[in-house]
């Protein structure tokens, strides 16, 4: 399997429901930085996972989406806890939109799988990888 990944950053305010989130339960920040991997099988005719500008710029893009924002106000979550591991499946879903809609290239359509990984610090991480 071949690997091309792209990394970027974002920062958002959140804050946690539960008493599981101990001090996370009040409002706090977090930088992350994002490393989105796109996997194949073959490169594609120009011996390319991915195009890597076009993964960079769409990777900006929905990561632009949430950058300074603070998640507790988006109506879109609502009602759920944004955790690091949420975050990475709400990322990956809108990459996959970015693939069906083109923004990554033609060639993008032959991708096998993809992770995306939302590095907390130097010791926490969570990712989401799935199939296209």
């Amino acid at each position: 399997m071949y690997r091309l990944n792209v990394r970027d950053h974002f920062m958002i305010a959140h804050s946690f429901r539960g008493e599981i989130f101990g001090p996370a339960q009040r409002t706090h920040g977090a930088t992350y930085v994002v490393d989105v991997t796109f996997q194949r099988r073959e490169l594609d005719n120009d011996d390319l996972v991915v195009d890597i500008g076009l993964a960079s710029e769409a990777v900006k893009a929905v990561l632009g989406e949430f950058n300074f924002h603070d998640l507790d106000e988006l109506e879109e979550f609502h009602g759920r806890n944004t955790t690091t591991e949420f975050m990475a499946r709400v990322i990956f879903e809108r990459l996959v939109t970015a693939i069906q809609l083109g923004k990554l290239g033609e060639a993008a359509n032959g991708l096998d799988a993809m992770t995306v990984t939302l590095n907390e610090s130097h010791i926490a991480w969570a990712s989401y990888e799935g199939t296209l």
